[in-house]
């Protein structure tokens, strides 16, 4: 009986520990979830909100809008969002069965946050190739990742349990920072456009606060894997 028991447990333990990766509890989950949620909504929030409905744009309108004001390159910036969040969720699955619907679930989920940086086909045809070329590849990568989360899942959980979260941590900084820093770095050129000064939306806020939750987990987690011992960095989990 009290083996019974003991397996029981063991069970349970190895179950939720296949929920997210390699050693995550509860909380830390529900705190990820909710960066990736606000990251999402953020990004198909107000970024400009512009003194009428028609100068107000959402996260995935910023590149597009402008590039009609000559900013240049940096404009590809507001793109970066889309591909964070499809990088973060893709590595989430790293490890996790291959075997599971859920997985697939969620890596198709990835690929199809990356494409909201997709160019218009307009842009693809007429435009060089300097304008939407660096999209498609951040895109290719994106799918490259939820294609390598799904190879070596043994490796994922035991010698390379670390990588993941490591890379979470600098996506989430990189996906705070540099958007919030080409919008302050154009909201002059905006305010100076339309003849007002233009405030900061709700989705930068958003943006900025759901990659720093991200961020601030995945460096917690990768202290935890790190300072484990050996049965922490690797938990075999149910296929």
């Amino acid at each position: 009986m009290r083996d019974k028991v003991s397996t029981f447990h063991v069970s349970r333990f190895t179950f939720h520990r296949s929920r997210i990766t390699n050693y995550v509890g509860r909380y830390a989950e529900t705190v990820l979830f909710l960066g990736l949620t606000a990251v999402f909504v953020g990004y198909l929030a107000t970024w400009l909100p512009g003194p009428a409905a028609g100068l107000q744009f959402i996260g995935v309108e910023m590149g597009e809008w402008l590039k009609f004001l000559g900013v240049g390159q940096s404009r590809n910036l507001f793109y970066l969002p889309a591909i964070t969040l499809g990088l973060m969720i893709a590595l989430l699955t790293a490890g996790w069965s291959n075997g599971r619907w859920q997985t697939w679930a969620m890596r198709g989920l990835a690929i199809v946050a990356s494409l909201l940086a997709f160019p218009a086909i307009e842009a693809i045809r007429d435009e060089p190739a300097s304008e939407w070329l660096l999209r498609l590849q951040l895109i290719g990568l994106v799918i490259a990742a939820a294609l390598v989360t799904g190879a070596g899942r043994r490796h994922w959980q035991t010698s390379l349990a670390w990588l993941p979260w490591l890379l979470l941590a600098l996506l989430g900084v990189a996906g705070a920072l540099l958007p919030t820093w080409v919008y302050l770095s154009v909201r002059p050129l905006v305010s100076q456009v339309v003849g007002l000064p233009v405030g900061i939306g709700f989705g930068v806020w958003l943006n900025g606060g759901g990659h720093l939750l991200v961020a601030v987990v995945s460096l917690r987690q990768l202290v935890k894997v790190g300072k484990g011992p050996p049965g922490l960095t690797g938990v075999k989990r149910e296929t």
